[in-house]
């Protein structure tokens, strides 16, 4: 697994395209790498957490059948509205999320829903960042897409929302713009049928229990409710979720 995390360390430091690492037989061994590389960038515990292909959408898009966990690192998460430098990334993209701070930890179990939401403190909207950085998008590796974090670069987080508890996370409709345009719609309802149903699913999943389980003050991306938006270059990219605000983040 060492060696697995040491390919993926070096192809980020070159900023170079990752091709399939054979020798990663399975989720499990994806896992055991993406530990491997949180030690070797200094991120034990980590910062937080990304959730990947929790909508169907994404799945679809993805040919991945079934959700992924990544690591967050501190140095990678950034407050709306962030401005960012184009050249720092490798063909980067744009997801529309819903994000949570955790106030309490969750254990590496099988979580209830009404378990996951008790541990929330705070919810925001969000944009993830990620970057097209496989050799080739037509025939991914799964195993090596999870020691890679599946996609994740960073993210941006709006401001906390007030009251959060008396809305209907699952109703709640996000929609991305890029440059102005809009590029997609969902619902909270797209992650895994609730957003609290993503964070449990988290909390019980190979991902959270390489790292010992989930703890207070972590952040967690949620998943995104529309396909990612491919960056061509530099301009601003919005984020609004009804109730909960908007969130940016402008490429320079």
């Amino acid at each position: 697994m060492s060696d697995a995390a040491e390919v993926i360390e070096t192809a980020m430091r070159a900023r170079a395209k990752i091709a399939p690492i054979e020798a990663l037989a399975d989720a499990a061994a994806g896992y055991a790498a993406q530990r491997a590389l949180a030690g070797r960038l200094g991120a034990v515990p980590p910062a937080g957490f990304k959730i990947g292909a929790t909508a169907r959408a994404m799945q679809e898009y993805l040919g991945i059948r079934v959700p992924v966990a990544g690591f967050v690192m501190a140095r990678d998460i950034h407050a709306s509205p962030a401005r960012l430098a184009f050249a720092g990334f490798v063909e980067p993209g744009v997801e529309c999320e819903i994000a949570v701070r955790l106030a309490h930890d969750l254990p590496p179990a099988p979580c209830t829903r009404a378990q996951a939401e008790a541990a929330v403190g705070e919810v925001f909207p969000a944009i993830e960042i990620v970057e097209r950085r496989y050799a080739d998008m037509g025939a991914l590796h799964t195993p090596t897409v999870v020691a890679d974090r599946m996609f994740h670069r960073a993210g941006v987080l709006g401001a906390p929302v007030a009251g959060w508890r008396g809305l209907d996370l699952g109703a709640v409709r996000g929609s991305m713009t890029v440059g102005g345009r809009l590029h997609g719609e969902g619902v909270g309802a797209d992650l895994l049928g609730h957003p609290m149903e993503a964070l449990a699913w988290l909390a019980g999943s190979e991902g959270a229990a390489a790292f010992g389980g989930l703890r207070a003050g972590q952040v967690v991306w949620l998943g995104s409710v529309t396909p990612p938006a491919w960056l061509e270059g530099p301009g601003a990219v919005v984020v609004e979720f009804e109730g909960l605000g908007r969130v940016e983040a402008v490429f320079a």
